[in-house]
């Protein structure tokens, strides 16, 4: 995907390293932070289309961030996850149709029933 960025947090830096692998595989650009504060900083400063989020952070929960971070940029998508694990490749594949296919016609929102 072009100029498609996403930003992972992950304070595990084992964990982040095989996100980013896979995340960079799919064709997206990445950036990252190890910190809830970190990753909000990040959110705020550069242009990102999608956020993965760990629940599990060193200085916040990862519902706590993903609330800041709605409220800073509420049409970005903000996935929690918990961890790195068997789940992760059905986790990263949901990722990627959803940011694929986020761009949808008006038609396609509007309330049928007018």
């Amino acid at each position: 995907m072009n100029n498609v960025r996403v930003l992972c947090v992950e304070n595990h830096q084992e964990y982040l390293d095989a996100l980013k692998y896979m995340l960079e595989t799919a064709g997206y650009e990445v950036v990252s932070a190890t910190t809830g504060s970190q990753g909000l900083s990040m959110l705020m400063k550069q242009a990102i289309q999608g956020v993965l989020l760990e629940y599990d952070l060193p200085d916040a929960t990862g519902s706590a961030v993903r609330a800041e971070m709605k409220r800073i940029k509420p049409e970005v998508p903000v996935l929690l996850f918990a961890g790195v694990g068997s789940q992760t490749p059905f986790l990263l594949r949901f990722f990627d149709s959803y940011l694929r296919n986020s761009v949808r016609p008006n038609w396609a929102v509007q309330d049928l029933d007018t």
